[in-house]
């Protein structure tokens, strides 16, 4: 089965593909605009399934329907359920609201299963498809990192970190002990590597431990304040955009 994903949140969309990974179906390509999807359709093989955010950066993803004659299937994703009558005249599978539910992707994918038989490369019933989203097999997160001390290396346990941060374009971590260290790494390639249920990414600067938070108050433009037991050497707050994701990670 060929799938791509159009999402222009590209956090959004790797954490889809990794979903899509634990049930062996490989994303081919990840796109981001209506212009970019647009010649994409244009230049290559349509697929067979299409993981389609509605909100791009640079308009409706339904403008790509107005220039394009498009066969795929879709499963349209978004955080607004506005448009969900548009999205169903459409080819549409299912309408997936953000944070998409591992429950919620199993359906749609057993949906598109039954609708097009003859297209699957795998064939999973639900309770499969449910089992491995929730216990996935192998997955292996980082346990520690080893940051440099003048001459020396030294091993912190990813327990003994409070929250990782950048700043002056570098990225630091800081631990439960108060101290600072700075790693050779960005904050995009963490978001691959730290256990989702355990840290939190908040906003563009900071991942945050759930062991701790000793805090949360509410914060100006509907924002949230974190407060961290020992990290106090700037405002931790969560953006806007993420507190309704922030909220469901905290449950």
């Amino acid at each position: 089965m060929s799938v791509i994903i159009i999402e222009d949140e590209k956090p959004s969309a790797r954490r889809l593909q990794r979903m899509l990974k634990i049930l062996n179906i490989e994303a081919q390509t990840m796109l981001h605009s209506v212009e970019e999807s647009i010649q994409w359709f244009q230049d290559n093989t349509h697929p067979d399934l299409i993981f389609l955010d509605i909100q791009l950066s640079d308009g409706l993803s339904f403008e790509i329907f107005e220039s394009i004659e498009i066969k795929s299937a879709v499963i349209f994703t978004t955080a607004y359920d506005e448009y969900a009558l548009q999205a169903f005249k459409l080819n549409s599978i299912d309408y997936l609201l953000k944070p998409i539910d591992e429950d919620d992707l199993a359906i749609a994918l057993k949906k598109y299963q039954e609708r097009s038989p003859q297209k699957q490369a795998v064939t999973l019933d639900f309770n499969d498809i449910k089992k491995l989203l929730i216990n996935p097999i192998d997955r292996e997160y980082k346990k520690r990192f080893s940051v440099k001390v003048g001459q020396h290396l030294k091993l912190i346990n990813i327990d003994d970190i409070e929250c990782f941060y950048s700043e002056n374009k570098g990225t630091y971590l800081y631990t439960t002990e108060g101290r600072n260290y700075l790693l050779d790494t960005t904050l995009e390639h963490l978001e691959e590597e730290l256990e989702p249920q355990t840290f939190f990414r908040i906003n563009r600067k900071f991942f945050v431990n759930i062991n701790a938070i000793k805090d949360m108050v509410s914060y100006t433009n509907s924002r949230l304040q974190i407060k961290l037991n020992t990290y106090h050497e700037q405002d931790v707050i969560v953006a806007r955009e993420r507190v309704k994701d922030f909220r469901t990670w905290l449950e």
